[in-house]
């Protein structure tokens, strides 16, 4: 049987004047926006904060608590906070309130508050349910609301259950969780009934007839500017004009507990040395960097030369190893993805975000940290979406990458 949407609104958002704006937000100082999903400052806060929420992504995100926890398709605008957190406008309520979200796949609770505060209109329905998750780097308790929630233009979700918090922590300059991770990952979030899961927004778009297919395409594009039009989710379908070439699919792996993620089986190859053989992980928009497990990063450390900066905790080269780095190869599926030399680097023109200076180039491939074998051994973050189109795909239960117009930039 075929499902047919009512209205088949396409609100794609091109890097183009005509489109609503895809702007990077960010501070003058671009480590005080890490700080924002952090909780403290410093340049080793980038690291820091990704390798908390690996940490917990792999012990679990669920915060199971008691009462006391006080083919068309369409797409919305994405925004980069200081090269940390994907950001997009999201209206709540009726009429909408708007509030600036981080795009997470790897949580899948919708949760507003952490800034601008809720403000209930005829729509909203408190269920009289508390809801409430973790996420390494921060938190959120608070109340749960069913309300109407709009994603770009003329896109809207009725009934849509979300979070309003009444505490959080780690989350300054963003008002909250856009979460389009698997619906899984909402149990143990709702109480009094832990067991339940919570319909994600995905979930709901398809449900309520407004896309054919529960897919959502993500495009991200490196930037070396603290404001940029750089990102796009197209929700229902894919967007042609954001990859090159076919798109390959990969089924969610089987091991645990990558399996509860987006998680997929990949190999990762520097040159023609093999650093980490084929295992689980994730594919997350929630975490920054691109992170292996220590033992694979090591490997990759002995062939590039490269040495640990005390300041940042990153891996850094100087100019001169920069120009004999070799490519990473991701094996998935049979298909080699090719992450080059500058895919690899931090943007070099933001080297003061860091608090670093130019005589170094910094690596943006470090540890998750913990050794292979775990289910759990890496975690392609935001810059690896910045040099590949990944499309999530719940009705198939399957991740999709393609290459774009940037896998082969050189502007960093």
């Amino acid at each position: 049987m075929f499902r047919f949407a009512p209205l088949l609104a396409t609100v794609l958002l091109a890097l183009s004047i005509q489109a609503s704006p895809i702007e990077v937000r960010t501070s003058p100082i671009t480590l005080a926006v890490a700080k924002r999903i952090s909780t403290g400052g410093g340049p080793r806060k980038l690291l820091e904060r990704d390798q908390a929420r690996a940490a917990s992504l792999r012990c679990s995100t669920k915060d199971a608590t008691s009462e006391t926890f006080d083919s068309d398709d369409d797409s919305i605008p994405v925004t980069n906070i200081a090269a940390n957190s994907y950001v997009a406008s999201v209206g709540v309520g009726s009429p909408p309130t708007y509030y600036n979200l981080v795009v997470d796949t790897g949580s899948s609770n919708t949760w507003i508050g952490a800034g601008q505060p809720y403000s209930p209109t005829s729509s909203s329905q408190d269920t009289g349910d508390t809801v409430s998750a973790s996420y390494g780097s921060g938190s959120f308790s608070g109340k749960e609301y069913i309300d109407t929630v709009t994603l770009g233009s003329g896109l809207t979700i009725d009934q849509q259950s979300i979070g309003v918090a009444s505490t959080s922590s780690g989350f300054d300059g963003v008002d909250g969780i856009l979460g389009i991770g698997p619906v899984g990952l909402t149990k143990d979030t709702l109480y009094p009934d832990l067991s339940a899961e919570i319909p994600t927004v995905t979930d709901n778009l398809y449900n309520q007839d407004t896309i054919f297919v529960e897919i959502v395409g993500i495009s991200f594009e490196p930037t070396t500017s603290q404001s940029d039009m750089n990102g796009e989710l197209s929700f229902g379908g894919v967007d042609p004009s954001k990859f090159v070439g076919e798109i390959s699919y990969v089924p969610i792996t089987s091991t645990s507990p990558a399996s509860q993620y987006w998680g997929i089986d990949q190999s990762i190859s520097y040159g023609a040395e093999t650093i980490l053989s084929t295992t689980a992980g994730i594919v997350d928009t929630g975490t920054t960097l691109i992170l292996i497990a220590t033992d694979a990063l090591s490997r990759y450390q002995s062939l590039t030369g490269a040495e640990k900066d005390s300041d940042t905790g990153l891996l850094r080269i100087t100019p001169a190893q920069y120009d004999t780095l070799q490519s990473l190869y991701f094996n998935i599926g049979g298909t080699i993805f090719e992450l080059t030399p500058n895919g690899q680097i931090w943007p070099r023109s933001l080297n003061s975000a860091l608090g670093v200076g130019a005589d170094y180039v910094y690596l943006i491939i470090s540890d998750i940290p913990s050794n292979s074998d775990l289910g759990f051994d890496f975690i392609n973050g935001q810059y690896f979406h910045e040099r590949f189109y990944v499309v999530y795909d719940t009705t198939n239960n399957r991740v999709g990458f393609a290459e774009t117009p940037f896998t082969y930039a050189t502007t960093n």
